[in-house]
């Protein structure tokens, strides 16, 4: 197992969109299997890669009993909306009502980079929105409306968390330094 460092709210990979991800090697494995881990740990339902310092478009996925990853995805979302209570991993023990589409279809590929699609609706259709959000550099507090995303900031600046040190961490060693080119 191998269990990652949570990034927390302030820190800039959050913030920053994730790049594409190209090489479909072992080095990809070993992420989704962190990622995997890290999630499964925490618990989370989901659980994205730069979520763990890793600026790559990959998540992992925990949703009715159903561990899953998706890998440069690419959504379609239903028009029909509902709210529910959401939180983050990286926004520890702060949940707030946000507006996600009901159902969600994602392509993207697997581990090995065989395409794949994942139809969700619900918790799944949230988790499946929520994850490729950070992906795109996009908290969910970012989708709260006003009267929430103040709740939300008033919250964060109180948590103990808050202002807590980014995790160090160790430059790759490949010559790409963890990105795909």
């Amino acid at each position: 197992m191998a269990i990652q460092p949570i990034r927390l709210f302030g820190d800039p990979v959050l913030r920053t969109p994730a790049e594409p991800v190209r090489d479909f090697d072992a080095e990809l494995r070993r992420l989704v299997k962190d990622l995997s881990d890290t999630m499964m740990d925490a618990p989370g339902v989901g659980l994205a890669a730069p979520q763990i310092g890793v600026s790559l478009r990959v998540f992992t996925y925990y949703v009715d009993d159903v561990l899953g990853h998706l890998i440069n995805p690419d959504l379609d979302l239903s028009s029909e909306c509902e709210e529910g209570d959401e939180g983050c991993l990286s926004l520890p023990g702060l949940t707030f009502p946000t507006t996600r589409s009901i159902h969600t279809v994602a392509k993207g590929y697997n581990m090995y980079g065989e395409p794949v699609t994942i139809e969700g609706s619900h918790l799944l259709a949230r988790c499946i929105q929520h994850e490729t959000d950070h992906l795109d550099g996009v908290l969910f507090i970012d989708r709260l409306d006003p009267v929430q995303r103040k709740l939300a900031m008033k919250a964060i600046r109180e948590a103990e968390w808050a202002g807590a040190q980014p995790p160090a961490f160790k430059i790759s060693p490949h010559s790409t330094f963890g990105k795909a080119l």
